[in-house]
């Protein structure tokens, strides 16, 4: 199964990176990933085999829509084949992307985050930098082309994994890689990357403040971490924990305020910790499309959008940048 998914590139570009003490540790952690069983791999490894050959062409990482390849006729069968085969990869949560004129139309707009991260966070140029629940690697590709060496994601999901290999069939980039482990295959003693990203994964974790320490032991020291999660409204008190479900979410642990965010920051040892940017979640940014069908964030809101269908507050995120001193 393992030959299904390349990594030779990323051992590469491990080494590279001055990172290769760390390629048996990866290794392991891979291939004990990708001995999951998921009814699913089957049609996602399949749709990769039916992903047409198209020539070489440019692509562009830093814009909205991740662009590959020269535009083709939608009524073409190379058209017709890739848009296809991409379908069969859904639901797309992150994006969007365009591979030879196929726009991949996904869940979040998550070009719109990135416009919100980007302006507050340290130059990526010549960063080693690791994405911590990556999904289908967008922001990786944006972090590639915001000059980064080695942008390193991780994500257990191996339908991201198929997605990620299908975008990158055309982009053809060499320095963003995902990896279907999970946080905690990741050696803690690495202790090397310049930035840190943890983007909508933060609420998902039961223990907040040994999560916040592991991503700060994986920086060096003067690093940077980008976190943006869910937050309320109140005082460095105000917390959250939803007894049963938020937003039709079965795992949602804690919803801090952004005061409360910036001082379990400072507890887990971070310095400097400032929040950059606070927004609501619309549904013009987490909506249903064709590559995406079925709930999103309109289904889990009251008439008013004011509330969720739980009663809690409506999902409110906040990006947080802090430094590991």
């Amino acid at each position: 199964m393992s030959n299904n998914f390349d990594f030779a590139s990323f051992y590469a570009a491990l080494a590279r990176a001055g990172l290769g003490k760390w390629q048996s540790q990866f290794t392991a952690a891979i291939e004990q990933a990708l001995t999951k069983r998921d009814g699913n791999l089957a049609a996602w490894l399949a749709a990769l085999q039916e992903l047409p050959d198209l020539p070489d062409a440019l692509c562009n990482l830093d814009q909205a829509e991740v662009t590959a390849g020269n535009p083709l006729s939608a009524d073409s069968p190379e058209f017709i084949l890739l848009k296809t085969a991409l379908l069969r990869l859904k639901p797309w949560r992150k994006g969007p992307f365009n591979l030879h004129g196929v726009r991949i139309d996904s869940e979040w707009r998550s070009d719109l985050k990135w416009a919100r991260v980007a302006p507050h966070i340290a130059d990526l140029h010549n960063r080693i930098i690791l994405d911590v629940g990556c999904g289908n690697g967008y922001y990786l590709m944006r972090m590639a082309g915001a000059g980064a060496r080695i942008a390193v994601g991780i994500d257990p999901s191996l339908l991201f994994l198929a997605q990620f290999t299908a975008v990158n069939r055309y982009c053809r980039q060499d320095r963003a890689f995902l990896l279907p482990i999970g946080f905690e295959q990741l050696p803690e003693e690495m202790q090397c990357f310049d930035t840190v990203f943890s983007m909508g994964v933060f609420y998902h974790r039961r223990s907040p403040f040994d999560f916040l320490r592991s991503l700060r032991m994986l920086l060096r020291q003067g690093g940077e971490l980008v976190l943006e999660t869910l937050v309320i409204d109140g005082d460095q008190n105000t917390v959250l924990v939803p007894p049963d479900r938020y937003a039709r979410m079965n795992n949602v642990w804690f919803i801090p305020s952004a005061e409360a965010m910036l001082t379990w920051l400072a507890k887990a040892g971070f310095a400097d910790a400032r929040m950059v940017d606070l927004c609501k979640t619309t549904v013009e940014e987490q909506r249903c499309t064709e590559w995406m069908p079925g709930e999103s964030l309109e289904m889990c809101l009251d008439k008013n959008n004011n509330l969720t269908i739980e009663g809690h507050p409506a999902p409110a995120r906040a990006v947080f940048v802090a430094n590991r001193p």
